[in-house]
């Protein structure tokens, strides 16, 4: 005890001021430090659930900048595919009108060759008409002064019968 004497240390005055810091570290403990852990554990929580987050952001960035890629290499393929058929399909389709232009032609042709047929079967029976006139006034001159009527019309009609043969022939 005497070191506590020397010290100046009294057992009530040490004793008071025990009590007085166990009621300090109390009060503090109960609405300074409880509080304050249960905020420094609440802000723990949130930065690690944002670093959780940013990391699941993160991955499904790489996720979608992948899928993207999917995407744009499927959307590419069906383009292509597309173009591809629609270059078929412009193939087919000149095909199918040239073959229409060159069959429509042909009939165009053909029809034209038959009217040409039949106009020149005509000139040629309208040549031969006049022709027979021509031929049996003709012959009806020099006839005329050769033999007698009756002569005269049989030899013009055996001479246009001839003549109508040689044309329908």
């Amino acid at each position: 005890m005497e070191i506590i004497q020397r010290f100046g240390l009294e057992a009530k005055l040490f004793l008071f001021q025990l009590i007085n810091f166990l009621a300090i570290v109390f009060i503090l403990k109960k609405f300074l430090y409880t509080p304050l852990k249960r905020i420094l554990d609440e802000r723990k929580n949130k930065i690690e659930r944002s670093l959780r987050d940013a990391e699941n952001a993160k991955i499904a960035l790489e996720n979608a900048g992948e899928e993207k890629k999917k995407i744009l290499l499927e959307a590419k393929s069906s383009a292509d595919k597309l173009a591809a058929s629609a270059k078929i399909s412009i193939g087919e389709a000149k095909e199918k009108a040239v073959a229409e232009a060159e069959q429509r032609s042909e009939q165009i042709l053909d029809d034209a060759k038959h009217k040409a047929a039949e106009e020149f079967e005509n000139m040629n029976k309208q040549i031969g008409k006049m022709s027979l006139d021509v031929s049996g006034k003709v012959i009806s001159k020099v006839l005329s002064d050769l033999f007698t009527d009756d002569e005269k019309q049989k030899l013009m009609t055996r001479a246009l019968e001839k003549i109508d043969e040689q044309i329908t022939n």
